[in-house]
C-alpha cells in the first residue's frame, strides 16, 4: 500500500484512525480530499469546503424557508464521512449523546447525523494540526485539572 512507503503519510493516517469507527480509508480519503489539510486555515473553512456550511434562503419579501447545508463543497468527502459517522456515534458515548440532544431537539435523525459529520471532520483536522491521538477522555482530564 502506498500509504505504508512514505513515513509521514503513515504516521498522518494513524492520527485520524485512532477514533474507533474511522478507519484507514476514510482517513487517507480524508487526506487526499483535502490535500492533507494544506489549503485549510481553520475549521469553519474546512466545514464550508466540505459543503457543511449552512446556507439560508432567503429571497426578498417571500417566506423564508429552512436552513439546509449548502453541499457546494467536496461531495467526495461528505461521501467518505458518512458511514463512518454511525459508527463513531454507537462507538463514542460522547458523540452519542450529541446525536441524541440534536434529536430531541428537531426530531430528524439525518440532520442530527449531519451536524456529528461535521463535528467530526472537524475533529480529525484538529487531531490532524495538533498532532495528538484521540484520547475519549480528554474533556474528562480537562474538568479535572480546572477543578485542581
Amino acid at each position: 500500500m502506498l500509504v505504508k512507503k512514505d513515513q509521514e503519510v503513515s504516521e498522518a493516517v494513524a492520527l485520524l484512525s485512532s477514533i474507533k469507527g474511522i478507519g484507514e480509508l476514510t482517513a487517507v480519503t480524508v487526506l487526499a480530499e483535502t490535500n492533507g489539510f494544506d489549503l485549510i486555515r481553520n475549521s469553519k473553512q474546512l466545514a464550508s469546503y466540505a459543503g457543511y456550511d449552512v446556507k439560508e434562503k432567503e429571497s426578498g419579501t417571500s417566506v423564508k424557508g429552512k436552513p439546509k447545508i449548502s453541499k457546494r463543497g467536496n461531495k467526495h468527502l461528505r461521501k467518505a464521512m458518512h458511514l463512518p459517522t454511525f459508527s463513531v456515534i454507537n462507538n463514542d458515548p460522547r458523540y452519542k449523546a450529541i446525536y441524541a440532544r440534536l434529536i430531541s431537539k428537531h426530531g430528524i435523525k439525518m440532520k442530527a447525523a449531519i451536524a456529528v459529520q461535521r463535528k467530526l471532520l472537524e475533529l480529525l483536522y484538529t487531531l490532524f494540526k495538533t498532532k495528538n491521538k484521540y484520547d475519549p477522555d480528554y474533556l474528562s482530564k480537562q474538568e479535572i485539572l480546572i477543578n485542581d
